[in-house]
């Protein structure tokens, strides 16, 4: 007798491989068989006719850091079939983190000081146990939280002894199961440490078989010479290197992408590498006053002196207080914002490319959220996919699932087979959509039928079922070995 027993399905088993009708049954929270199950019988039947069964969605870049323990139902993400989070990017991670006063920018993002209680990694893993997610999860160490743990101000290098201090740390979290490290160079509070810091810090990755991410110091103009940097960084370490969001951002930046992807295709000669990407032509983040331009429309989601002007466009807001861009976006500050800063061909390009996988890089905080925290795998699915035929079904399902697994090193993950835990999504290939719109976020996807966490059916016909079945996830082995399952 099985737990579940799913009939009829269209599997996409996360390999890229294409999809074949299939029963699958799950039982004690794994895959238990696989194929024709004739009169198997089962606790709980799903009639799969017409619908496609795939891993659970892996989003490989999240800030969800908090979230998965303040709200741990993580709606935003189940509704979407995502059963697996990797949180702790851009170089902002909730643990291991000893604040003196509020969060600098931006790992403000993650919450408010009383959100970061976890002064070391440990003690994170046991609060994402603890509080029973819906999801599973997985964490880098972030450098601006090591930073901002052992430096006095964040606007200089830190000295020899600040870096020990900070690998000690690093050491440490890796010893209880972190990823790896991520950078957010491009932001004030990291800008000012140079490539040897970065370096240093990143040494204590090999030993652990751990990787290398980096929100790169600059999407902009100078985004070659980041990615030169992110390739020597990981480079002297002997680590693999994933490129956060890859984009060609800003107008002067526009079509540049072939020569981005060159270079990444390049760097794969001699270092592993990848990337991800989330599937529209708008970032979100805090408000940059460098990203300040009357080159594309920027929309304030929050602003902490002005809350009156969210969803507001900041040409408007200059506009109406008949001041230039920049001293608008001065008096918004602290703020959030969407910047319509990118090209959709540059956005398809690099989506399309082999080593390209997707994460949200929602924001789950921001009151009024970029759509991708609710829509991004939806949208992969349907708009790129179907609508657009960008790539078969089977490859997008691979590039939030397989390829995922193998690069974060998820062990038993990531690929629907006999054995592997049950982290399942079952959606309709004609119907799945994103719903989420710049203007109304907060909208689940259409499409996702059923979503299953280690076993347990966790999301069904549009609304959470109470289970929370998700867990913490340790890196698994060194992850340099699921480069050479993909390359």
């Amino acid at each position: 007798m099985y737990d579940t027993l799913i009939r009829g399905a269209c599997v996409l088993d996360g390999s890229g491989a294409e999809g074949f009708v299939a029963d699958v049954a799950v039982a004690d929270g794994r895959i238990a068989a696989l194929g024709d199950l004739g009169e198997a019988r089962a606790r709980e039947h799903i009639d799969g006719a017409g619908l496609a069964l795939a891993p659970g969605f892996i989003d490989v870049h999240t800030h969800d850091d908090t979230n998965v323990i303040r709200t741990p139902d993580m709606l935003p993400k189940l509704s979407q079939g995502v059963t697996t989070v990797i949180v702790g990017n851009c170089g902002i991670s909730a643990a291991p983190v000893t604040l003196r006063g509020d969060p600098p920018d931006p790992m403000n993002l993650l919450g408010g000081r009383r959100d970061f209680t976890y002064p070391s990694f440990a003690a994170y893993t046991r609060a994402v146990d603890a509080a029973r997610p819906t999801v599973n999860v997985a964490a880098l160490v972030g450098h601006t939280a090591l930073r901002s743990n052992h430096m006095d101000r964040l606007d200089r290098r830190a000295t020899d002894a600040e870096i020990r201090a900070m690998r000690a740390q690093l050491r440490d979290a890796l010893q209880h199961g972190a990823l790896g490290l991520s950078t957010g160079l491009a932001y004030a509070s990291a800008h000012h440490a140079d490539t040897s810091e970065v370096q240093a810090l990143a040494e204590e990755l090999d030993a652990f078989g751990a990787l290398y991410t980096t929100h790169l110091r600059s999407e902009f103009a100078e985004i070659l010479q980041a990615m030169q940097e992110a390739y020597d960084i990981a480079g002297h370490a002997r680590v693999p290197l994933i490129v956060s969001h890859l984009k060609c951002a800003g107008a002067g930046n526009w079509g540049r992408s072939h020569e981005v992807l060159d270079s990444l295709d390049t760097a794969g000669r001699y270092l592993p590498v990848g990337c991800d990407c989330y599937p529209y032509s708008a970032s979100s983040s805090t408000l940059d006053l460098k990203q300040v331009t009357s080159d594309f429309d920027i929309d304030i989601t929050w602003s902490q002196p002005h809350p009156e002007m969210a969803g507001r466009k900041l040409a408007a807001i200059a506009e109406q207080w008949d001041v230039s861009l920049l001293e608008a976006a001065r008096r918004l500050q602290p703020a959030g914002a969407v910047y319509h800063g990118m090209r959709e061909d540059d956005v398809r390009r690099i989506l399309a490319h082999r080593l390209t996988m997707v994460g949200s890089d929602g924001l789950p905080n921001d009151p009024l959220p970029h759509p991708r925290l609710w829509g991004a795998f939806p949208r992969v699915l349907g708009h790129y996919s179907r609508e657009l035929g960008l790539f078969p079904l089977a490859q997008a399902v691979h590039k939030m699932t397989g390829l995922s697994a193998a690069r974060f090193g998820l062990r038993e993950r990531g690929l629907l087979r006999r054995g592997h835990y049950a982290d399942l999504v079952l959606f309709d290939p004609a119907s799945i959509a994103d719903r989420a719109t710049y203007a109304e976020p907060r909208q689940p996807a259409a499409g996702i039928v059923a979503v299953w966490v280690n076993g347990a059916l966790s999301y069904h016909d549009g609304g959470l079922t109470g289970a929370r079945a998700g867990r913490w996830l340790p890196r698994g082995g060194d992850l340099r070995d699921g480069f050479n399952a993909f390359s």
